[in-house]
């Protein structure tokens, strides 16, 4: 592959064109570089590099491309960077494109094009059908771009997405794709990355008004702000998301939503909303027959704002939950609200029997007694609504509470209340009232009281004693303890790449790194990282951890490991707790990469399958679930892939079932990426998507508190001062935290220590959920440096060769023989290899480790010398007897069959049976079962 990747100079180039003895799928131009000449990525993919000097060639290039030769009908992604575009140039790139059309993309990065460059873009795409995607970055096209574009996309039939980033196309720009939209039926994909938030109104409502099924993303940076989301709608997820925008556009946007088919969620949490806005939404509330979640959270709306709602639920026959908790409205509007929802004599019906939730309360919504007043009679009355959310009141009493739990005596039908951080929610006579509403009404499910007096002095324990919930869930003691805490958004975004071995995963992670990499590195040093693939050739052992920088957002890639042995502690480094994260299965189109032995669409559907059922089967027993795993599929090796394959359309239906199949358990993205691993170019669009997915999971999920994000900086200052220690004992971090954390800091004799020392594990606990650090509490330490701890501990405590290093023939060894084993296991005898592993831990600290993650079992927890049982001494290879099998008649073999009561989407995992083996064998008899387990 070195040889593939000498530095040619330009005169080559176009003789190895002429002579076609070249064979390319992607090409890159790099205009005023320091150096011209070409290198090839792979065998199918070319970099040209043309400095200022050398110009005439760029055209030179397009003229030779232009003829269809036979070598180049391959030819499908293009892509320009920094090319400052003559009339003459962009004609001759229509010639190619109209003599080549099996060209599918086009990327044009950081250009420069004049109107009359744009002009003639327009006439070609108006001409060609068969380009697909378009993407114009930093390229300054502006309102007459958008113009141009607009009027082609008007007459194109074949283009599916077109973005547009770090650009502004104003509003006038807006307003001509907006037309483009109502008369463009084959757009999928439309994203825009514009200086000025109001560029989202018309395109968004166009989409909306002509029940579309396009995805859109629109952001923005408004007065040199970091960037943000302004809109996004997913048509997957039936989710229409708005961030930010003024109150005409808020209006629009209802207008268009009126009719709309193809939404089902609507969001606008912390959009400041008016009484117009409203009016034009008790419309929408009157007339749409898709929508089944409203979120009104935090957007200012007063009494008058309220009436206009409330007047539209009183038609509504679909809407199943609203949230309006944070807005400004009174007791008047609370009236109007529960109106519907309420019946006023024994003949009268209930307007409303479809809502089911109702949410509302915050610091500035003033209930009052004609608010109370209106809670009472809904509660008494209502028949139908299920769950009702009053959260931070601060304007009623202890005894409106009491009234409140004594109205629930008679009422069938509601299942959840909740009271978070409402301050008048104390008493021992409130107590009692709840304990005994509790003993009457059987049918009350869950009573929320965090964050209330009651919860906070502990006297919410037997309300949640008698509900038969558990007082203190796992993550209470840190909403307890952290209660003072600033929130604030996550900066870090966990990717987990899941494949079986060969897939490219470590090769596709390495082609990512480039694309995230600074375009400005010198020319050379480019160069050098492409000319050095030894890293690419060697199969990945254990999980690999690799981090990026995004602005201000970190992103991680997790490389989980494809061979079997290490599969058991896939769900061990599963996220949970609502951590930010999403998933990319990777599967390979043939069988191994030294041979074009295709795999059949079954293969690779079994493939996808095992990941989507271990991702759904670890995603039901998170501790936290705040939204539906996030799924995508890449298929690698496509550059060898005959374009008219059968196999390939097969494959592509039976990604399509697995999508049905898997719909409502995780949130499948729609594009199937198809790409060559090793070449940049090729996963350019799949590095958009991490970016694009990645900003997006960090809005969605919960926040953390600032505390947590303040400390990943300080641990890595630590790092730096400590000579890049990759773990850290907890007396060094306690340490820490008294010297640089003010709130986590012992402030006089007098403190209650073991207060702090909770906090401190609280917040390090955090920490591990987010993927910052791995750290069990029993354990004494903290590992900083996942990557090195994945990729040198664990890869090889999972495969320690127990067996061969050991005399023990029933499972069973002693520490010290273990301790033995692991020195001469992880202490490389190459030096400087391995030697950070006993510089930073003990092997006895590695012995708890096996223990945590259950590589091995104390057989007797009390006796500090107790023996260890390694499940891994007890396997059986191909051929072998059965290591626990005996003879005779006192002998008893029991079997048990195991599956899951939704096995066709979700499995016991490998990692299962080990453990359940170990737990169920008695250790303390002399009686032996065999338990023989099969999913």
């Amino acid at each position: 592959m070195a040889s593939n990747q000498k530095l040619r100079d330009l005169e080559w180039l176009l003789q190895a064109f002429e002579t076609e003895s070249l064979n390319l799928h992607n090409i890159s131009f790099y205009l005023s570089q320091p150096v011209s000449g070409c290198y090839q990525e792979t065998e199918n993919s070319m970099a040209i590099n043309i400095s200022s000097d050398c110009l005439e060639y760029f055209s030179l290039i397009l003229i030779v491309l232009g003829p269809a030769k036979t070598s180049l009908l391959s030819l499908r992604n293009l892509e320009f960077h920094c090319v400052e575009w003559e009339l003459e140039q962009v004609q001759n790139l229509g010639e190619l494109l109209d003599s080549n059309l099996n060209i599918k993309q086009l990327v044009f990065m950081r250009n420069r094009f004049s109107e009359d460059c744009l002009s003639e873009f327009s006439d070609i795409l108006k001409r060609n059908g068969a380009i697909k995607e378009v993407m114009f970055c930093e390229s300054h096209i502006g309102t007459v771009g958008a113009i141009f574009l607009a009027s082609a996309l008007k007459v194109n039939e074949s283009l599916e997405e077109l973005q547009i980033w770090e650009d502004s196309i104003g509003s006038r720009g807006a307003e001509e794709l907006s037309k483009m939209i109502e008369a463009n039926s084959m757009l999928k994909l439309l994203t825009i990355f514009d200086s000025s938030s109001i560029t989202a109104t018309p395109l968004i409502s166009a989409v909306l008004a002509r029940n579309r099924g396009m995805e859109v993303h629109v952001w923005s940076g408004e007065s040199g702000d970091k960037s943000s989301k302004v809109v996004e709608f997913t048509p997957q997820n039936t989710t229409l998301r708005i961030y930010k925008i003024d109150v005409s556009g808020a209006c629009r946007v209802a207008c268009a939503l009126g009719m709309n088919s193809t939404v089902s969620s609507f969001d606008m949490t912390g959009v400041r909303l008016k009484s117009r806005w409203a009016k034009e939404f008790r419309w929408v509330l009157e007339q749409n027959r898709s929508l089944k979640e409203v979120t009104l959270s935090k957007t200012c709306l007063k009494d008058k704002g309220i009436v206009y709602v409330a007047a539209g639920l009183f038609k509504n026959r679909h809407l199943e939950r609203l949230h309006l908790d944070g807005n400004w409205f009174s007791g008047v509007g609370l009236e109007h609200l529960l109106c519907p929802l309420s019946r006023f004599s024994a003949l009268q019906c209930q307007a409303n029997i479809t809502l089911r939730s109702v949410t509302f309360g915050g610091s500035r919504t003033k209930i009052g007694r004609s608010g109370f007043a209106a809670i009472l009679h809904m509660l008494t009355t209502n028949e139908t609504l299920t769950r009702l959310a009053i959260v931070d009141d601060q304007s009623m009493r202890p005894d409106d509470f009491f009234r409140i739990f004594k109205s629930l005596e008679k009422n069938a039908s509601l299942r959840c209340l909740s009271l978070q951080g409402c301050k008048g929610v104390r008493g021992e006579r409130l107590l009692q009232a709840i304990m005994e509403t509790l003993q009457i009404n059987p049918w009350i499910e869950d009573i929320d009281l965090t964050r209330t007096p009651l919860h906070n002095t502990g006297k919410a324990d037997a309300i949640y004693h008698r509900l038969g919930q558990n007082g203190k869930p796992e993550t209470e003691p840190e909403n307890d303890l952290l209660k003072d805490m600033p929130l604030t958004e996550p900066k870090c975004c966990r990717v987990f790449f899941c494949g079986q071995e060969y897939a490219g995963k470590a090769t596709l992670c390495n082609s990512i790194s480039q694309n995230f990499s600074s375009p400005k590195l010198p020319y050379i040093e480019q160069v050098r990282t492409l000319v050095n693939p030894v890293e690419q050739a060697v199969r990945t052992v254990g999980m690999k951890i690799k981090t990026f920088k995004d602005e201000d957002t970190k992103i991680s890639i997790w490389n989980l490991a494809g061979q079997h042995e290490f599969y058991s502690l896939h769900d061990l480094m599963f996220p949970g707790h609502g951590s930010a994260s999403f998933f990319l299965i990777i599967s390979s189109l043939f069988r191994k990469p030294s041979n074009r032995e295709p795999k059949t669409p079954m293969e690779i559907e079994e493939d996808l399958q095992y990941w989507l059922r271990f991702i759904v089967s670890n995603s039901k027993r998170a501790v936290q679930q705040c939204m539906l795993p996030n799924v995508a599929v890449v298929l690698t090796h496509y550059d060898k892939v005959n374009q008219t394959s059968q196999n390939l359309e097969a494959t592509v239906n039976s990604i399509q079932k697995l999508r049905d199949k898997f719909n409502g358990y995780v949130d499948f993205y729609p594009t199937v990426f198809t790409v060559d691993a090793r070449s940049s170019a090729s996963v350019s669009k799949l590095t958009h998507h991490i970016r694009k997915t990645s900003k997006t999971v960090l809005q969605r999920v919960p926040r953390v508190y600032q505390l947590c994000n303040d400390l990943i900086q300080i641990l890595s200052d630590w790092r730096s001062e400590n000579y890049n220690k990759p773990a850290m004992k907890w007396k060094e971090f306690a340490e820490l935290c008294q010297v640089k954390v003010p709130p986590l800091r012992i402030r006089s004799r007098r403190d209650n220590k073991e207060k702090i020392e909770t906090r401190r594990r609280a917040v390090a606990t955090c920490l591990h959920h987010i993927g910052e650090v791995i750290y069990f509490d029993e354990l004494g330490f903290l590992i900083l440096d996942c990557e090195w701890f994945c990729g040198e501990v664990l890869s090889q405590l999972i495969k320690l060769e127990v067996r061969r290093q050991s005399s023990a023939e029933n499972g069973f060894i002693s520490r010290k023989e273990l301790e033995k084993i692991l020195r001469a296991s992880l202490q490389s005898q190459i030096p400087g290899m391995g030697s950070k592993v006993f510089e930073n831990l003990e092997a006895n600290d590695l012995i708890k480790m096996m223990m945590k993650l259950e590589l091995c079992y104390e057989q007797d927890p009390s006796d500090p010398n107790s023996l260890l049982l390694i499940p891994t001494i007890l396997e059986e290879g191909r051929g072998k007897p059965q290591k626990w099998q005996l003879g005779g008649a006192d002998c008893l073999y029991a079997g048990r069959h195991l599956q899951c009561d939704d096995s066709s989407h979700m499995f016991l995992t490998p990692g299962f049976f080990p453990r359940l083996q170990a737990r169920f064998f008695p250790l303390s008899f002399t009686c032996r079962f065999m338990l023989l387990f099969r999913t």
